[in-house]
């Protein structure tokens, strides 16, 4: 997946300099050609690309949290000594 990034990113940066060395390009248009073609659909692609990631990172997260509560399943404590019965 990085090497496509790199390459990418390669090719927008030449389309740049392409443009900014053009007799009617200007480098303002070379840097918008390269934010638009380069860096914009990069940053989607990875960002995209690592919504998984970030998502078992988060579940990872907030596993430990959620285990270390007692779970009361709604029933009242039980005593673990019988209660002794006293005669009259």
């Amino acid at each position: 997946m990085h090497l496509v990034v790199i390459a990418w990113l390669y090719v927008a940066l030449m389309m740049a300099v392409a443009e900014a060395n053009h007799p009617l390009g200007t480098v303002f248009g070379a840097c918008v050609t390269f934010v638009l073609y380069g860096l914009a659909p990069v940053a989607l692609l990875i960002y995209l690309m690592g919504r998984p990631a970030r998502r078992a990172a988060r579940r990872k997260r907030e596993a430990p949290a959620s285990a270390v509560e007692p779970e009361s399943g709604g029933k009242a404590a039980a005593d673990p000594v019988a209660a002794v019965r006293e005669e009259p």
